[in-house]
C-alpha cells in the first residue's frame, strides 16, 4: 500500500480554555517547556470548514518534549475542528500531527478511506488539514506541509527545550 503521508507523529495537541495558564501548568507540574505563545488572529487564509468557507482564530502555546512538539490551543473561533471535539469549558487531547510532502495526495488518501476533512487552511509558510479520525484513533489527525521555513520555525522551539533550565518559561512569539 502506498501511503503518501509521513506517519511519524511530530506533534500532539490539546485544546484548552486559557493557553497561558495551561502552559504554566505544564511547566510546573510536568516540567515541559519553555512554551512559545503565538496569537493567530486573522492570519489564516483559505480556511474551509467541511468544505465551506470559514474562519479560524487561535492562540497557541508550543513546546518540545523529546522528539514530539506539544501544542496547547485556545480556540477563539467557535466553529472549528477544535470545539467540535473539545467543548468550551473543558480541556482535552485533540489531535496528532504528521508532516505532509504532497498535500493534495494526502487529502485524497484519507478521504478515499472515508475520513472526512474537517478544517483546512494556510498560514503563510504551511498548509494544514484536520481529518476526523476519531473512529480510528480516538482523536483527529492533522497534516501540515513541511518545508525549510517550517523546519526553521520548529527548530527554534526544539532548541529552546534542549538543556532548558526552567527560566523564562513563557515566551511570546511574533507571528508577523
Amino acid at each position: 500500500m502506498i501511503n503518501p503521508v509521513d506517519r511519524t507523529i511530530m506533534q500532539n495537541a490539546w485544546v484548552v480554555d486559557d493557553v497561558e495558564a495551561a502552559c504554566l501548568s505544564w511547566v510546573k507540574d510536568i516540567g515541559i517547556g519553555p512554551f512559545f505563545i503565538y496569537e493567530f488572529i486573522g492570519q489564516f487564509t483559505d480556511v474551509r470548514y467541511y468544505g465551506k468557507p470559514g474562519e479560524l482564530d487561535i492562540i497557541v502555546g508550543l513546546a518540545q518534549a523529546g522528539s514530539v512538539q506539544i501544542e496547547l490551543i485556545q480556540p477563539v473561533t467557535k466553529e472549528s475542528a477544535y470545539r467540535e471535539v473539545i467543548p468550551e469549558g473543558t480541556t482535552g487531547f485533540h489531535h496528532a500531527c504528521v508532516w505532509s510532502y504532497d498535500f493534495d495526495a494526502d487529502i485524497n488518501f484519507f478521504e478515499s478511506r472515508g475520513l472526512k476533512t474537517v478544517n483546512t487552511g494556510s498560514l503563510g509558510i504551511t498548509k494544514f488539514a484536520y481529518f476526523d479520525t476519531r473512529s480510528v484513533m480516538g482523536c483527529m489527525l492533522e497534516i501540515a506541509t513541511k518545508n525549510e521555513e517550517v523546519e526553521a520555525f520548529t527548530k527554534v522551539i526544539a532548541d529552546a527545550a534542549e538543556n532548558w533550565d526552567g527560566s523564562n518559561p513563557i515566551r511570546y512569539g511574533d507571528t508577523s
